[in-house]
């Protein structure tokens, strides 16, 4: 799911979609209005599953999709290898997702995790 908005409405640290992936906004840099045009804004962005550094430019009154991303919380059910089998704790079910390199020796069998969703696409994430 996506919700349009204007370019002046985000903030750093919220979500945007870029080249049809969700991104986190890392900074955004807005001009004044010239003689001759309206107020621009740079808007620096890192793929929130890719983690790929990609960037906007436009006049702040253009519309971009905002992506819905939902922090769930999950048990984890079995570890093979990278590969976690995973029980959502809201619906109860289940699947398979990829832990990242850096969540190896954090994730174990019965502990419970966090994630992220968005536009289908899913992530470990254990801040």
């Amino acid at each position: 799911m996506k919700v349009q908005v204007e370019v002046k409405e985000l903030k750093e640290g919220k979500y945007v979609i870029v080249d049809d992936e969700p991104c986190v906004i890392k900074s955004i840099s807005k001009s004044k209005p010239g003689k001759h045009g309206s107020a621009k804004a740079r808007i620096d962005v890192i793929g929130l599953f890719d983690g790929q550094k990609r960037s906007i430019v436009g006049p702040v009154t253009d519309k971009v999709y905002v992506p819905i991303v939902e922090r769930k919380t999950a048990q984890v059910l079995s570890v093979s290898g990278d590969i976690a089998q995973l029980m959502d704790m809201g619906d109860f079910s289940t699947f398979e997702i990829t832990i990242p390199e850096e969540y190896k020796d954090r994730v174990n069998e019965g502990e419970e995790i966090t994630y992220l969703t968005a536009m289908g696409k899913m992530k470990i994430d254990m801040r």
